[in-house]
């Protein structure tokens, strides 16, 4: 009876046993696409707010909690991108570049082995699509066109399955749309290479689908609404626009200089120059007491803010001191704000019927290596014609 009485309590001990351990690993399966899913959010605003020490460590913990998932991995590889281009050193620069094409290949990776197992796992054809475009970004500011048809491949094709398989990822959608506005912004042979293997522009259509990535979107909310921004702000010429959504970002985000230089811009641009003004003299105080986030390398930056300020004053003689100003730091992450100081300076020889000064400063413009964006596409613009001011309010 004794040796009955032990199995029975045994089996009831081993039972109990079990159903314990059943009921932790569901709890953790439940729990850790949670908790996965947070660190990528927390990364993601830590990022935004320009804390990139902590995005680093947040996203890190995303990886090392799901090995396998390819989505951590294109997170960092957008997040290296940032990096890169946020950048005020040369060796910064240098690791921020190699960890973009490294998380960018483990992305790759760990997604084609999940769609071996799964066809239809659209997560890992979202992250693959993530990482792609991450490297087709990095790709065309350095002219790699060999990397830009390698990975151009497929790439359309991932994003389709990834919006088929998950109607609710609206981040799929932020991808789509950036494509979309963009391709037919490119230059000769990188528009060819990017229209053949990846689709045709449309710049309406992107439109709407950043808006729709801006309202209902995940963990690219943020991203959609920030190429709101700039679209409507450099390309659309609607600042209104673009001042609702970076306003609602700097509230968001305060430390990111990046939303108060934008805030500048479009207040300027709306001839609301007293709060242009204000901002400015805010920036220059930052710069000059060294307040973090903001350093001495923001300075051109600054006098670009200032010039277009001054010019849409039509304070031309002043604005063009900035831009000059602004000109004089060649160091490798002023490379865009040249551009635009060469563009400015242009417009400027335009109003003035200066058009052979014009078109030398639009020329310039084109030159300036890594300087691609809105600016050399405003100077192809203006290089084929001129210039001409919009009637005042």
């Amino acid at each position: 009876m004794k040796i009955k009485i032990s199995t029975t309590l045994l089996l009831v001990l081993c039972s109990l046993f079990l159903i314990s351990v059943i009921e932790k690993e569901a709890g953790a399966a439940e729990t850790q696409p949670n908790q996965f899913h947070s660190y990528l959010r927390q990364g993601i605003d830590k990022a935004f707010n320009l804390d990139t020490a902590s995005a680093n460590v947040y996203l890190k913990k995303a990886v090392e909690l799901d090995p396998e998932n390819p989505t951590g991995y294109a997170y960092m590889a957008v997040f290296s991108l940032f990096s890169y281009e946020m950048s005020f050193e040369s060796k910064d620069r240098d690791t921020n570049q190699e960890a973009l094409l490294r998380y960018a290949k483990e992305a790759l990776v760990k997604g084609e082995k999940r769609i071996e197992k799964n066809p239809h796992d659209s997560q890992a054809y979202f992250a693959m699509a993530l990482a792609k475009i991450s490297e087709i970004q990095w790709a065309i500011h350095q002219k790699h066109y060999l990397i830009i048809v390698q990975e151009t491949s497929n790439i359309w094709d991932y994003l389709e399955k990834a919006k088929a398989g998950d109607p609710q990822n609206h981040d799929v959608y932020f991808l789509m749309g950036l494509l979309h506005y963009h391709l037919d912004h490119l230059s000769g042979f990188t528009r060819f290479l990017s229209s053949a293997f990846i689709t045709s522009g449309n710049p309406q259509k992107g439109l709407q689908e950043l808006d729709l990535a801006a309202q209902k979107g995940d963990l690219l909310k943020e991203l959609a609404q920030v190429e709101l921004s700039s679209n409507y702000l450099n390309f659309e010429k609607q600042p209104a626009k673009s001042l609702l959504f970076v306003r609602e970002l700097n509230k968001r985000f305060p430390n990111n200089y990046n939303f108060l230089f934008a805030m500048g811009n479009a207040l300027s641009d709306l001839h609301r120059f007293e709060e242009a003004f204000d901002i400015a003299r805010k920036i220059e105080n930052n710069i000059q007491t060294s307040i973090p986030p903001f350093v001495p390398q923001l300075q051109p930056r600054y006098n670009q803010l200032m010039g277009r300020i001054l010019f849409s004053q039509g304070e031309y003689d002043r604005s063009m001191e900035y831009f000059q100003n602004a000109l004089k730091d060649t160091s490798f992450y002023n490379a865009r704000v040249r551009v635009w100081a060469f563009v400015r300076l242009g417009m400027i020889n335009d109003i003035r019927k200066k058009r052979k000064q014009a078109e030398e400063y639009y020329s310039r413009a084109l030159e300036v290596e890594g300087g691609e964006g809105a600016a050399q596409i405003e100077a192809r613009n203006y290089l084929n014609n001129p210039y001409v001011p919009p009637a005042k309010f």
